[in-house]
C-alpha cells in the first residue's frame, strides 16, 4: 500500500510515435522519480479531445491514481484532438491496432514496469474490451464502463434489429465533435494545415451505419462476445441503469474466463462518482483496489468480492429530470445466481396472470413513444429519462396484474415468448415492463425491440408471411428492481415507438393470441446489502460561464403532425486553467405524421465554437434524415470559419433502400 501521496510530474503533451509515424499526444501524469523505480500505467484512450472535451473530468480521476503509484496516460486518438492522422471510423481496425501499439510503447518506457491497465467509459470502455480481446502481453486489467459486448444488439445504432433514433444522433453528434481544429498551443502553427485535412476527410458515417441494417461482419468485428475467451485480462464491467447501456456487466460476468466482476448502479451514462443520478459511489477508490490487486498484485481481497453488484431501484415517482434513485446495493456471490428463480405470467384478455384464451391487436399508433426518454441519457439536452408512461400506456395494448400480494424482487432480464402474426411481411415490435402504481403512474422497467423480420437471425431477416401465426422470444434489458405490493405489473405492446426508434415504412397490425411472461426473481434476502465508499471530490477545475445555459425540452401536436423539439445550448464557457474558450449548442426536430410512418425524420444541428481571446474558430452541422416507403434519405452539410471567414464547406447526400 502508498503510505502516503506521492509528487506527480504532469505534461500535456507526450508524444507517442506510432510504428507508422504518425505521433499521438497524450497528457501524462507520472510519480515524481518513477524512472528510477518503474510504476505500472493507466491509459484512457479516445477521441474525446484531451485538451478541452475531457480535461475536467481528468483533472479528478488520472492524480488521484498517479498521486498513489501509477503513470496515467490520456491518449487522443489518430486524428483527433491533439493527434497526428485521420480518424475513419468508430473501433475501426486502425484504432484497434493503434490501441494495441500505444500498451506497447508505454509497457518500453523507463518509468512503466510493464504491467498496464486500461479504463474508459462509453468510446474508452468499448476499446478497452475490444483491445483486451487482442490480448496485449502487458496488458493485466481493465475497467470498462458505459460498454457493450455485441455492437449491433447493445450499441447505439441498433436495438432488436430495430433502427434507433440514436444511429443518426450520434452520427450527427460525431461529425460535429470532430470538426474541430487541434490546439494551436499543443501543436504549433501547423494547426490549421491539420484542421483542414481532417475536414477534407471527415467520413460519411451516417451512410455507413445506414448501410449495416444486419449483423455482418461489420458490427462483428470489435463485438468481443464473438470469442468471450481471447480476452485474458481481469475485466471489471460497470454501468447505470438508467443507461442505453445497461447489459454488458451481467454479460461479462456470465461469460469471460478471466477474472470479471459486475457493477450495476442507477446511474446515466456517466462515471459512477459523477453520475446525474445519485446514490453515486466513490468509483476512484474502487478502481484503485482493482489497480492494486490486478497491477501491483496486493492481496486486498478485491478477487473475492460478489460477481455482480447491482443497485435494487425502489418504486419512485417517474421524471424526465430525475436526479436520485432510493434503494439498496445488493450482492449475487455468483452470477448466473441459483438465488434467482423464474416467476411466470401468462397473458390473457388484457391480463397478466390468467391463462385465459384471448385475441389482442395492435394497431398502428405513432403517439407511443412520447414519454419514452432517450437511449443515450449523456446531457446532450433536458429531459432524457423516461417519464410517466401512462400517456404512452393509453395507446399500447396492456396486460396488467391485479394488485401484487407481495413484493417482486427483479434482477436479471426478464423474457417474453408471445404467439402473433401479422398483416404485413415487415413488422416490429416494442414491449414495455412497467410498475403502475395505486393513483395510476406508470414507471417503465425496462424495455425490449424486435424487428420482426430477425425473429430467428440478427444475420439473416427473413420476411414474414401476412396471417400466419409464429412464435418470437424476446429478451428485455437488464434490470434490478423492486416492484411493491399494493402495485401492478404492467405489460405494454407497441408495434412503433418513435422518437425512440424508427418506424416502419408502411403501417402494419399485430395480432397476439398467446403470451409468457418470465421474471427473474430474487428473493428478499437481508445481510446481502454492499456498500462503496462515497465519491471523491476534489475542487473541480476552474471555469468561467460567459453565456447562460440553456435547455428547452417541448412535444406539440399539430393538425397531422407530431414535432419533438429539442435544444441543449452549453453555452460559451471560458477554461481558466487553459485559457481555452468553447461553445455548443445542438438544435433538435424529430416530426412525423399521424397517419403516415414512412413520413418520420429528423434535423439536427451542431453548433460548435474553439478558440482563445484572442482567436475563435467554429463549425455548424446540418443533418437531415427522411424516408418513404422504400428509401432512406440521409444528408449533412459541414461548415467551418476561421473567425469570420469561410474556411470550409462539404455536402455529404446518400439515398439508400430500406430493407
Amino acid at each position: 500500500m502508498v503510505d502516503q501521496l506521492l509528487t506527480v510530474d504532469e505534461n500535456t503533451d507526450l508524444g507517442i510515435t506510432l510504428p507508422d509515424g504518425t505521433r499521438l499526444s497524450a497528457r501524462v501524469w507520472i510519480p515524481s522519480g518513477a524512472e528510477s523505480r518503474p510504476v505500472p500505467a493507466i491509459l484512457e484512450y479516445l477521441p474525446y479531445r484531451k485538451s478541452d472535451g475531457t480535461a475536467a473530468r481528468d483533472d479528478v480521476m488520472h492524480p488521484y491514481f498517479a498521486e498513489r503509484g501509477y503513470a496515467c496516460l490520456r491518449v487522443d486518438a489518430r486524428g483527433c484532438g491533439d493527434s497526428e492522422g485521420l480518424f475513419d471510423d468508430e473501433y475501426s481496425e486502425q484504432e484497434l491496432q493503434d490501441g494495441v501499439d500505444i500498451i506497447h510503447w508505454i509497457a518500453k518506457q523507463p518509468w512503466c514496469n510493464g504491467k498496464l491497465g486500461m479504463q474508459g467509459i462509453s468510446w474508452g470502455g468499448f476499446n478497452g474490451l475490444q483491445i483486451a480481446a487482442r490480448a496485449p502481453e502487458p496488458l493485466k486489467a481493465v475497467i470498462s464502463i458505459g460498454t457493450t459486448v455485441d455492437r449491433y444488439a447493445d450499441d447505439i445504432h441498433y436495438k432488436g434489429g430495430v433502427q434507433l433514433s440514436e444511429n443518426i444522433g450520434w452520427a450527427a453528434t460525431a461529425m460535429a465533435w470532430f470538426s474541430m481544429p487541434p490546439d494551436p498551443a499543443i501543436v504549433g502553427e501547423n494547426w490549421r494545415q491539420m484542421w483542414l485535412h481532417r475536414l477534407e476527410n471527415t467520413p460519411f458515417l451516417a451512410s455507413t451505419w445506414l448501410r449495416h441494417p444486419n449483423r455482418d461482419d461489420y458490427w462483428k468485428h470489435g463485438s468481443v462476445c464473438e470469442d468471450y475467451s481471447s480476452i485474458k485480462a481481469a475485466v471489471l464491467g460497470i454501468g447505470g441503469l438508467h443507461d442505453g447501456y445497461r447489459n454488458a456487466m451481467a454479460h461479462l460476468v456470465e461469460n469471460l474466463d478471466s477474472p470479471v466482476k459486475g457493477i450495476a448502479g442507477p446511474w446515466n451514462h456517466k462515471y459512477p462518482h459523477i453520475s446525474n443520478i445519485d446514490p453515486a459511489i466513490g468509483y476512484l477508490q474502487e478502481a484503485m483496489r482493482w489497480w492494486d490487486h490486478w497491477l501491483k498484485g496486493e492481496d486486498n481481497g478485491v478477487q473475492n468480492d460478489p460477481a455482480y453488484r447491482a443497485f435494487m431501484m425502489e418504486s419512485d415517482t417517474p421524471s424526465q429530470n430525475m436526479t436520485e434513485r432510493t434503494g439498496r446495493w445488493v450482492a449475487e456471490q455468483h452470477w448466473p445466481s441459483s438465488t434467482i428463480q423464474k416467476k411466470d405470467f401468462s397473458l390473457g384478455n388484457g391480463t397478466l396472470g390468467d391463462a385465459e384464451g384471448f385475441k389482442s391487436i395492435i394497431g398502428q399508433a405513432l403517439e407511443v413513444g412520447q414519454k419514452c426518454g432517450e437511449f443515450f441519457p449523456f446531457g446532450f439536452g433536458p429531459g432524457e429519462l423516461p417519464d410517466d408512461q401512462q400517456q404512452d400506456d393509453q395507446s399500447a395494448c396492456c396486460f396488467d396484474t391485479q394488485p401484487l400480494s407481495e413484493d417482486i424482487h427483479l434482477l436479471g432480464a426478464p423474457t417474453l415468448r408471445l404467439r402473433l402474426s401479422s398483416d404485413s411481411p415487415h413488422a416490429q415490435i416494442v414491449v414495455r415492463l412497467c410498475d403502475v402504481k395505486p393513483d395510476g403512474s406508470s414507471l417503465l422497467i425496462c424495455l425490449g425491440l424486435l424487428n420482426l423480420r430477425h425473429r430467428d437471425s440478427f444475420e439473416f431477416p427473413q420476411d414474414l408471411t401476412p396471417g400466419e401465426e409464429i412464435d418470437i422470444e424476446l429478451t428485455l434489458d437488464q434490470s434490478a428492481y423492486r416492484l411493491p405490493a399494493g402495485n401492478k405489473l404492467r405489460l405494454a405492446l407497441s408495434n412503433s415507438y418513435w422518437p425512440y426508434s424508427w418506424p416502419e415504412s408502411t403501417a402494419f397490425q399485430l395480432t397476439i393470441t398467446s403470451g409468457h411472461l418470465s421474471l427473474p426473481q430474487r428473493p428478499n434476502s437481508h445481510g446481502d446489502e454492499w456498500s462503496f465508499a462515497p465519491p471523491y471530490s476534489p475542487a473541480a477545475r476552474k471555469k468561467h460561464q460567459r453565456t447562460p445555459i440553456v435547455e428547452k425540452k417541448h412535444f406539440s401536436q399539430q393538425d397531422d403532425e407530431a414535432c419533438l423539439h429539442i435544444i441543449g445550448d452549453d453555452g460559451i464557457s471560458e477554461d481558466l486553467v487553459s485559457g481555452i474558450v468553447t461553445g455548443s449548442k445542438v438544435e433538435e426536430k424529430w416530426q412525423i405524421k399521424h397517419n403516415d410512418p414512412a413520413s418520420a425524420r429528423c434535423e439536427i444541428i451542431w453548433d460548435k465554437s474553439f478558440g482563445r481571446d484572442d482567436w475563435e474558430v467554429s463549425s455548424k452541422l446540418t443533418t437531415h434524415l427522411s424516408g418513404d416507403k422504400t428509401h432512406f434519405t440521409v444528408k449533412q452539410k459541414l461548415q467551418a470559419w476561421d473567425g469570420e471567414k469561410l474556411l470550409f464547406e462539404k455536402q455529404f447526400a446518400d439515398k439508400m433502400p430500406r430493407y
